[in-house]
């Protein structure tokens, strides 16, 4: 099974996926950073749709970072996966430790995307959830009850590669799952990328403040040296 260049192309292949929301006044595109803001700039772009961020934390397993004992959201919310802690034998401690760290680089991760910078209203608006893979899906969830407290119209969550039973899991609690590659092989998100470099603060940045002049007229738009808190 075929795999992606990059996110940037995960991202285009997505879009034309999502082409029924295009140029749509109440879609806004919400991306998970940072390796899901390459991929929401471009669903973004084609379908004419601003692009803001949901700022969520994995607590992962001490040693293995890459599986979720949980997430963290910013308003205080947090989504624990009861099984991984159970079957790991995970420690309140252990678990305190972790989640007072991720907190922090979330607050950090606020301030530097954010800064004075409102976040978009989503109440009554389709609100397209995207990040460039979900692997347990506890990530996701979390940013999913954070939005559901800010009634959507809608929440369609739209990632380039899960395994096919957390995209079923999923599709219990929003209204859409657009998914390009459910691999019963699936193993890690990593291995359906051949790019899956890391993607910088300012790179996040960057893309975001790129979103924003293609949405403003061209009488407002305002050169990149000039961009805000980034």
């Amino acid at each position: 099974m075929r795999g992606f260049r990059d996110r940037t192309e995960a991202g285009r292949l997505l879009a034309e996926r999502l082409s029924a929301y295009a140029r749509r006044p109440d879609v806004v595109v919400l991306a998970l950073p940072r390796g899901g803001v390459p991929v929401g700039f471009e669903i973004a772009s084609r379908l004419g749709a601003p692009l803001d961020l949901v700022i969520v934390r994995k607590l992962g397993v001490p040693g293995q970072e890459e599986l979720a004992m949980g997430a963290i959201a910013t308003g205080g919310f947090q989504v624990l996966n009861p099984e991984v802690v159970h079957i790991l034998g995970i420690s309140e401690t252990t678990l305190a430790s972790v989640a007072a760290r991720e907190r922090a680089e979330l607050e950090r991760r606020e301030r530097r995307y954010r800064g004075e910078r409102p976040a978009p209203a989503i109440a009554g608006r389709a609100v397209i959830l995207v990040d460039d893979g979900i692997a347990t899906g506890t990530t996701m969830r979390v940013a999913i009850a954070a939005l559901k407290q800010q009634s959507p119209s809608r929440i369609i969550v739209a990632v380039p590669v899960a395994p096919r039973s957390t995209c079923e899991s999923l599709k219990r609690e929003v209204d859409e799952v657009v998914c390009l590659l459910m691999p019963e092989d699936f193993v890690a998100i990593g291995k359906w990328y051949a790019d899956f470099s890391q993607v910088p603060d300012e790179v996040v940045c960057d893309l975001l403040e790129r979103a924003g002049q293609e949405a403003r007229p061209a009488a407002e738009k305002r050169p990149l040296e000039s961009r805000g808190p980034c």
